[in-house]
């Protein structure tokens, strides 16, 4: 089986994840429901959404705009910008799985709170390990 096939998360959500997080949700089924659970109890507030919009301008730069290159935060008119009632969905689901992976993250650093690895077996980048900074 190709290493492609076996991967269930995004080779480009692994940088966003990190490798030990990304390799528990690609192995993992388990990891994977409860990372939709999560994500599924998370609420976006609308002025979090509309304050994301007006913060990330950049982000919405029409392709002419892009082209042109126009400056979102000095030089833009308003045709330069996507409208917000266009991307206002795209947002929120942004928002609210990494609202989800957040939660997700904060579950996964309890849980291995009171793991306890034995001698030798620890992983090298684990900050908690005295010898975190080795390399394999």
């Amino acid at each position: 089986m190709s290493p492609a096939s076996v991967l269930a998360v995004a080779e480009t959500d692994v940088a966003d994840l990190g490798s030990i997080v990304a390799a528990a949700l690609a192995h993992s089924p388990a990891a994977r429901t409860l990372l939709a659970a999560l994500e599924s109890e998370q609420t976006v507030p609308e002025t979090a959404v509309r304050d994301y919009y007006d913060r990330n301008r950049d982000r919405f730069l029409t392709p002419d705009a892009l082209r042109r290159g126009v400056d979102p935060f000095d030089e833009a008119a308003p045709g330069d910008t996507l409208p917000y009632d266009e991307v206002r969905e795209g947002i929120s689901r942004e928002l609210h799985e990494a609202a989800g992976r957040r939660a997700f993250f904060g579950w996964l650093d309890q849980a291995r709170a009171a793991v306890t690895y034995a001698h030798g077996h620890e992983h090298p980048g684990d900050p908690s390990h005295p010898d975190h900074e080795h390399r394999h």
